[in-house]
């Protein structure tokens, strides 16, 4: 027996296709940036190169990314707009959710920018810190979150069987958490770093340089491998029943 969906595809210029074309856009920059800031980092652990050369893809690589971080702040309430926007959400993400997802993001990347441009600075650092909790509030509600819509039945009473839904807000919770855990392993790269342009390079240094970056591979990997299981749960949906 063949099913017929009798949804209109979405297209022409309208809030939906809109919203589509937002999240398109942040998944796109995110990655793509991400290995833009992956393959800067190669150049920052070759010893063959001097400090000055070393020096400009540091900051190459700190300018690039900026733009993971907006990204990864702004898909949560792109992803609460498309979903409120969409058939699938129809009735569960009510006006004042998607405003309240928006106006939360925005102070969160308040936080972010002012991390980014003035991290230094004593206010700078108590932004950190405010910054680590939202992160560490996300990382516990995404995925304590996903996990209830992956295992509950009927989770917050939808019929349709989202669990999709559910993984990719746990894959998104998991990205941010290998967000902290990368900026917990580049601790000692900056001290180190700063050893290099102010007295050169010596075998002491070098060890500590390439030892912080080379610890954060494996959390780089998992926040790709995340987005893309994101991405892969956003569009194909395995398992709803909202169009059957």
């Amino acid at each position: 027996m063949t099913l017929i969906s009798t949804v209109e595809p979405t297209h022409g210029f309208n809030a939906h296709s809109l919203a589509i074309l937002l999240h398109l856009i942040l998944f796109v920059y995110w990655l793509g940036s991400d290995i833009g800031v992956y393959y800067s980092s190669r150049f920052i652990l070759r010893s063959d190169l001097a400090p000055a050369a070393r020096s400009v893809a540091a900051k190459i690589m700190h300018f690039v990314d900026m733009a993971p971080r907006i990204c990864l702040v702004l898909f949560l309430p792109s992803g609460v707009t498309l979903m409120a926007l969409s058939p699938f959400g129809e009735g569960y993400f009510p006006g004042w959710l998607v405003a309240l997802a928006w106006v939360g993001a925005l102070c969160w990347l308040a936080l972010v920018i002012y991390d980014y441009t003035r991290g230094a600075t004593p206010l700078g650092r108590v932004v950190q810190r405010l910054d680590l909790l939202v992160r560490y509030g996300m990382v516990a509600a995404l995925v304590g979150i996903g996990l209830y819509m992956i295992f509950v039945t009927e989770p917050f009473g939808v019929q349709t069987n989202p669990g999709w839904l559910g993984g990719k807000l746990a894959a998104y919770g998991l990205c941010i958490l290998g967000g902290v855990l990368i900026r917990w392993r580049l601790r000692p790269f900056g001290p180190a770093f700063g050893r290099l342009m102010t007295e050169g390079s010596s075998r002491e240094v070098e060890q500590a340089i390439t030892r912080s970056i080379r610890s954060c591979l494996p959390y780089v990997y998992l926040i790709w491998v995340m987005v893309l299981v994101a991405a892969f749960l956003g569009v194909v949906k395995p398992g709803t029943t909202a169009f059957g």
